[in-house]
């Protein structure tokens, strides 16, 4: 089915057809419509014009309002100020809008793709081999996967890149403790859960650490085994890779957790950019974009400088040999961009590593991998704050493990279900399900609500609180019109044009018919939040409308209670695709 055309840009063509035949020298001109309180839309583009055609805006309005098309959609105009457009739009127009919507056999609600789709590679959930994942790792994640989802909704190919620490010197410790301690990582496949697994690992690190820190010949023969894993020796990189699996069976328990889908294919690490590293030093050093500065090969900005005011660069290569961050992630944009195929490289990643991606960035620029064509642009995201407003750590200090915020978040949630399910007759394996939906719910949502660039504070108490801006008000929005649903008997949902509709009807038909531009939006400029306020918004809106109008009563005509339920359904379809889009489940009941 074809995307249906918004009110919004219904409205908006008849204004532009109506200002081009006042003013023909403005045919391309922008009426600047926006939603309004004073009516259903305000025009607020004549003003600018009148000035540049040195006419009166208020007579330019009246002559724009005398040749607006109306009747089907727009019902009345009216000038007012100083030459604004205040528009209203008929009942009819709203259901017809919404009912088209509602028929949509794609299940899309309507909703169009977007015009020009590329494809978009996006780094996001970079957890480290070996190493314990914290509340740090959260954003990344639960943003990389909303923008995902967002994206892929709207047409766009997406590429899924988990860039793991997969690398690097701490390996050959490792990697030499368990030459000399064969069966510390023993088991057969599916034996051992996450937590398992991570105990392994954190044991097997805390062992080979207090054995480095302590035995030199141990040392010696650890830093060895780095330059044979480094050569890629065969037994090194098969140890290696048993370090690298054990991290995988932990890393998706706790994406599983989080509800989210990690594919195998799709995490490539630090270590599947090697055999590119030394290409990408020399094609950096022909074209000139770096130089030998004291034996390391380097990028110089002029407009990057330190403390002391000389240069920072960015370091391809160290002088001893070896290579750092800037190597493999300039590895990985020309393996993106010449063999994925990538328009857009979107990356997930710390706000405090911005400097770090502003450099590699422009060294790709310079070495003509990025241009006009394909992107690159960091999502960078703030801190996570406990509630005294300072990084998130637990009482002895220590950074908090991921999965037991996640624990603990699904504990609380479980209780808030627990206390209202005799209401709705829960039963225990319900209460469980739903009490896991509700925790990672409340999360992601209290991430995703929050610009990505922003810090927020981690609140528990908040978070599961069924009023405010929370993903409980909005589930519970999703489950009370599923509860009105199945009391309907046999009535059922069915527009009907030709009734006139209540304010409260009107403010959520209206808010239903953004949805659609509101998503291409949001995934233009990759910002979640933006679809977390609409749908608050649009649960706001649904709780006035129950306030002002009963759905099921014995004393509405059957073409109201069809005509309502049918605004309820449409509404709970839009809440579960959103929430479904932010990685949020929606339980029928709870």
């Amino acid at each position: 089915m074809a995307s249906v055309q918004s009110l919004t840009a219904s409205v908006h063509q008849r204004l532009a057809n109506a200002l081009s035949a006042a003013l023909p020298e403005a045919a391309d001109a922008d009426p600047l419509l926006r939603r309004s309180d004073r009516a259903d839309y305000q025009a607020n583009g004549i003003l600018a014009l009148a000035k540049k055609a040195k006419a009166n805006p208020r007579e330019l309005a009246a002559q724009v309002v005398a040749r607006v098309e109306s009747g089907d959609v727009i019902k009345d105009v009216e000038v007012s100020g100083p030459g604004f457009l205040n528009v209203t739009i008929t009942d009819g127009a709203i259901t017809e809008n919404l009912a088209a919507r509602y028929a949509d056999p794609d299940g899309r609600l309507g909703v169009p793709y977007a015009e020009n789709p590329g494809t978009t590679v996006i780094d996001y959930a970079q957890p480290n081999v070996a190493k314990e994942m914290h509340v740090g790792h959260l954003r990344s994640a639960v943003i990389g996967d909303a923008v995902v989802q967002i994206l892929e909704f709207v047409g766009e190919k997406v590429v899924r890149r988990h860039h793991i620490g997969d690398w690097g010197t701490q390996f050959g410790m490792l990697i030499q403790y368990l030459i000399e301690h064969p069966h510390e990582l023993d088991h057969k496949e599916g034996e051992v859960s996450g937590e398992e697994a991570m105990s392994n690992l954190n044991r097997l690190y805390k062992a080979s650490r207090a054995l480095f820190d302590s035995d030199e010949e141990f040392k010696t023969r650890a830093r060895r085994r780095v330059v044979d894993l480094q050569a890629g020796e065969p037994e090194t990189l098969a140890l290696w890779q048993k370090f690298v699996d054990e991290s995988k069976i932990y890393f998706y328990s706790v994406f599983d957790k989080l509800d989210m889908e990690i594919r195998d294919p799709d995490v490539v690490g630090e270590s599947g950019y090697n055999d590119m590293l030394d290409e990408t030093c020399r094609l950096l050093e022909e074209s000139g974009v770096a130089v030998d500065s004291e034996g390391a090969l380097c990028v110089f900005f002029d407009d990057i400088k330190g403390p002391d005011g000389n240069p920072v660069p960015l370091i391809v290569r160290k002088s001893d040999g070896g290579y750092g961050y800037a190597a493999t992630d300039l590895s990985a944009i020309r393996d993106r961009v010449f063999n994925l195929k990538a328009n857009t490289l979107l990356y997930v990643v710390d706000a405090r590593q911005s400097l770090h991606f502003r450099m590699v960035f422009e060294t790709a620029r310079r070495a003509g991998w990025l241009n006009e064509d394909v992107t690159a642009e960091q999502l960078a995201f703030g801190t996570v704050l406990g509630k005294d407003g300072k990084p998130f750590k637990t009482r002895e200090g220590e950074t908090v493990r991921l999965v037991d915020l996640l624990d603990e978040a699904i504990d609380r949630a479980t209780a808030v279900v627990r206390e209202k399910a005799g209401k709705v007759g829960l039963t225990e394996e319900e209460i469980v399900e739903n009490g896991r939906y509700v925790g990672i719910g409340a999360v992601k949502y209290a991430d995703l609500s929050t610009s990505a660039v922003r810090d927020y504070k981690f609140d528990l108490d908040q978070m599961v609180s069924l009023n405010g801006d929370t993903s409980v008000y909005l589930q519970y929005a999703y489950a009370r019109i599923q509860s009105i649903l199945r009391k309907s008997g046999d009535a059922r949902p069915a527009a009907h044009p030709e009734l006139a509709l209540a304010p409260a009807e009107r403010a959520l038909g209206l808010h239903l018919d953004q949805f659609g531009e509101l998503l291409l939006e949001v995934a233009q400029g990759h910002e979640p939040h933006k679809l977390a306020a609409y749908l608050y918004q649009l649960a706001s809106h649904l709780t006035t409308f129950y306030d002002q109008c009963q759905v099921l009563s014995d004393d509405n005509p059957r073409e109201v209670v069809e005509n309502r339920l049918f605004l309820v359904d449409l509404t709970a379809r839009t809440l579960h695709q959103g929430m479904a889009l932010l990685g949020i489940r929606t339980p029928e009941r709870l």
